[in-house]
């Protein structure tokens, strides 16, 4: 319940407290006097926009505090899902404060814990449920009229399952709906791409092989000259008639004799052994160099068709070595091996999709049995609080139709209207009046109040349009819901006035130079003035005064 609410400078009210009680909160007021004010300063601290227009000295900041009690268990698990400090809420109490600087900036706090709008809204959703005239057109939205049912039919442990599985459902049927276009495109190319993938698995280059043929040609085309280059050096090396070889070791077998006369010697001895040593290997590798030089014409062919055929392969995939060819083909490979993939992958895909959407249509139609089992009781206490509103005439009727599964399950469900007893009902939206909308939201949310765990109900000047006996029936219904809930009501209504447990009185005063707005609790004979003044006008009659008496007595 709202316990608290404090306004500091904003629009034309300078600084009130309100202490709410839990029962019936009616307040009352000359119009003009500031009422929707209040109803617009509560709005921001349930997540409403703001802006310095608001502020009434524009040098000073807009303070709104609301204090609220509740032991609801959706509000302990907003505040623990949601990271606040579990000593936050103490004494099951919430305060949400909410300040508007000059400079425009826009400030929320949940317990002196800075929040964003949209977590402002969340929590006050399951705080306060604030009606005002223009919502009557809600009640034309076929999203507010599945929620009313839903509320009767008390199975939102179905729904939360229901939409799990739908979700789940959604994402893998995306998915699916992805794998196949993918697979769509990879098939367009499908046959090309095995083209290209054969022909060069045809090929069966391997690393760097067109580099290696390259090679292989410069020196089989070259292969009379190097031969001829190196019998001639293998020839002064090891053959002529004074070899290189035999003089570096006859050298060093001179230097031999020398080695007991010079310390040096001996290390000019193993160097020339060295050289004789490299000298004779350099020998061996010119004379086997020399072996494995051959022209050979049909090798040289072979080889040439080999190089023509990884250029033309080189040239079609614009690569410039075996490595990058190598490096296409699998790639072209792995691409053949995604689509044999895909078609693996959507199969099994379609039964997981097939399988969650039958998962979820079980429980949609459970969900639909229990949308149906409120509808007939729901028409029949709508319709007799109607009659008791002043619409003896007029008939609500539900009526659900079996729709594809949605994220709501597989109903759509659209409250029909007769207001004079024609038996022609038609959509809501299109028949009912505001005075007839008015009346039959009250109706309704009496009814749903009782299904869901809502502590506190708003109502700003529902009873616009209805006078007499219909309001008199209004207000036993404002007061029979206050049973269960905090209520609180703006009315001009004297019959829904009479009824408070609280009755506050809005007025405007001058304070220095300016027109401010306040509020007072009534006491007893204030409230019998007021209600008299709301039934005969600014100076009440005796006959008033009684019959104001009279409607508080009752």
């Amino acid at each position: 319940m709202l316990q608290q609410l404090s306004i500091q400078n904003y629009a034309i009210i300078t600084e009130i407290e309100i202490n709410f009680y839990d029962k019936l909160n009616i307040i009352t007021g000359e119009t003009g006097a500031g009422k929707s004010i209040l109803m617009g300063a509560l709005s921001l601290i349930l997540g409403e926009r703001a802006d310095t227009s608001v502020l009434l000295q524009k040098e000073k900041k807009c303070l709104i505090e609301g204090v609220f009690k509740t032991q609801h268990s959706s509000v302990k698990n907003y505040l623990i899902e949601n990271d606040f400090d579990p000593d936050s809420y103490r004494d099951d109490e919430i305060v949400i404060r909410r300040e508007i600087s000059p400079n425009g900036k826009s400030r929320a706090f949940i317990n002196d814990t800075p929040v964003n709008l949209n977590q402002l809204k969340e929590l006050s959703s399951l705080l306060v449920d604030l009606h005002q005239q223009f919502d009557t057109l809600e009640l034309g939205n076929n999203d507010f009229q599945r929620e009313v049912i839903d509320a009767l039919a008390n199975h939102a442990n179905y729904l939360s399952q229901y939409q799990l599985l739908y979700k789940k459902y959604l994402a893998e049927k995306k998915q699916l709906e992805q794998w196949k276009q993918q697979q769509f495109s990879a098939n367009k190319e499908l046959d090309y791409h095995r083209f290209l993938f054969d022909e060069l698995e045809e090929a069966g280059f391997k690393e760097n092989e067109l580099e290696d043929i390259e090679a292989d040609l410069k020196v089989m085309s070259n292969a009379e000259n190097i031969k001829a280059t190196l019998t001639k050096i293998y020839f002064e090396l090891q053959e002529n008639e004074q070899p290189i070889v035999q003089q570096i070791k006859s050298l060093n077998n001179q230097l031999q004799t020398l080695s007991n006369f010079h310390s040096d010697i001996t290390s000019l001895i193993e160097r020339l052994h060295s050289a004789q040593i490299e000298l004779q290997d350099i020998a061996d590798e010119v004379d086997r160099l020399n072996n494995s030089v051959n022209y050979d014409a049909g090798k040289i062919n072979t080889l040439n068709e080999r190089l023509a055929l990884g250029y033309r392969l080189l040239k079609k995939h614009t690569a410039q070595t075996t490595r990058q060819l190598l490096a296409i083909k699998d790639d072209l490979q792995q691409k053949l091996d995604i689509v044999v993939n895909l078609e693996e992958n959507i199969a099994k895909k379609e039964n997981e999709v097939n399988d969650y959407y039958q998962q979820a249509q079980k429980i949609a139609e459970k969900i639909s049995a229990n949308r149906q089992k409120p509808v007939k009781p729901f028409e029949e206490k709508v319709n007799k609080l109607l009659a008791q509103v002043g619409m003896p005439n007029a008939k609500i009727k539900v009526q659900v139709k079996n729709t594809e599964l949605n994220i709501f399950g597989q109903d759509a469900i659209e409250f029909l209207f007769d207001a004079n007893k024609s038996n022609r009902f038609e959509s809501l939206r299109k028949v009912a009046s505001g005075g007839e909308l008015s009346r039959l939201m009250l109706s309704i949310k009496s009814l749903v109040a009782k299904s869901i765990q809502l502590p506190t109900l708003i109502f700003d000047e529902i009873d616009t349009g209805i006078s007499g006996e219909a309001a008199r029936q209004v207000g036993i219904i404002m007061k029979d819901l206050s049973n269960a809930h905090q209520v609180i009501a703006i009315t001009h209504q004297p019959q829904i006035a009479a009824r408070a447990s609280a009755h506050y009185f809005v007025y405007k005063e001058i304070k220095g130079d300016k027109i401010v707005t306040s509020i007072k609790l009534l006491n007893q004979d204030e409230r019998i003035t007021a209600i008299a003044t709301m039934l005969s006008g600014e100076r009440p009659t005796a006959a008033a005064f009684e019959n104001a008496r009279e409607m508080i007595q009752n």
